[in-house]
């Protein structure tokens, strides 16, 4: 008798839980960031070059790195630049670069804001960068929306 008191209790702790499973999947299926412009972005994308300078002036910087896009709208980036003498910069310490955070795509503005949650520099989080955005075939470019801020990342999908 009591073998059979478990079963029906354990059968109705999977029912419930299947409920509430089923209860709250409608929300998170509403709020894939896949269907809200990020589909071209999702996979991992390898650095093939970044070029720094003045607006209409760009010149390549030894980096290497890779983004990743998530299917459920993160974005996570580590770069590193080759040269062991490079000055740190806002996203960089002794050379490196690493943060991630959730990505919102504008697509019809060819662009993202991701919101950093964590980083390898402190003052990047919580922090909101927008960047430009031109996926053609397996060729990812970023930039930054305002062009004087003079650069620009390639990406390969990997």
């Amino acid at each position: 008798m009591m073998t059979i008191k478990r079963r029906i209790t354990a059968l109705t702790l999977v029912a419930a839980l299947a409920l509430a499973l089923q209860a709250i999947a409608p929300p998170f299926a509403q709020q894939s960031r896949a269907d809200r412009g990020t589909r071209p972005l999702i996979g991992a994308w390898q650095m093939t070059s970044l070029e720094v300078g003045t607006e209409g002036n760009l010149e390549p910087v030894p980096y290497s790195g890779q983004v990743v896009f998530t299917p459920s709208g993160t974005m996570s980036v580590q770069a590193r630049n080759l040269d062991p003498a490079a000055p740190d910069t806002p996203y960089t310490l002794n050379g490196y670069e690493a943060f991630y955070g959730h990505v919102d795509v504008d697509r019809p503005a060819g662009t993202f804001v991701v919101t950093v949650e964590s980083s390898l520099v402190p003052a990047l989080v919580g922090q909101r960068l927008t960047r430009a955005f031109e996926v053609k075939g397996n060729t990812l470019v970023l930039t930054p929306p305002d062009p004087s801020e003079g650069w620009r990342a390639t990406y390969k999908r990997s």
